[in-house]
């Protein structure tokens, strides 16, 4: 299984201020600060942002995405409306999809740099099953 997941990004203080009101809904804090890099977590840092100041932005289209468990459909609105007032661009309103196994409910968001990020959340009964 995955331990945790690292982003990069030009402005990590930037980056951290944004990811920090997005994340909230979801139950992630700032839990780690390095000189390079920033970690969120519950308990343990299982997201990084990682300081690549001359990276150029990633393109709309590099297929790439972070996927992030949301407790509830509340907490996906929620952290899509954080996303955007924190100067994200929008990537796909808070709704219902047709995912692999099941529908779910989620929300995309391009952060400051171009990185895909989601919040899902699954009906109580898939949930259970995952």
């Amino acid at each position: 299984m995955i331990d945790h997941v690292s982003i990069a990004v030009r402005d990590l203080a930037a980056s951290a201020d944004v990811y920090e009101r997005l994340l909230a809904p979801l139950g992630l804090i700032r839990l780690v600060e390095r000189p390079g890099a920033v970690g969120f977590g519950k308990r343990y840092p299982e997201f990084w942002l990682n300081h690549r100041p001359r990276q150029a932005p990633a393109p709309p289209d590099a297929g790439a995405h972070v996927c992030l468990r949301a407790p509830d459909e509340q907490a996906v609105r929620t952290f899509h409306a954080a996303a955007l007032a924190a100067g994200c661009k929008d990537a796909g309103a808070p709704g219902p999809r047709q995912g692999a196994m099941t529908i779910y409910f989620g929300a995309f968001v391009f952060d400051l740099d171009g990185n895909k990020v989601e919040a899902v959340s699954f009906p109580r009964d898939a949930a259970q099953r995952s």
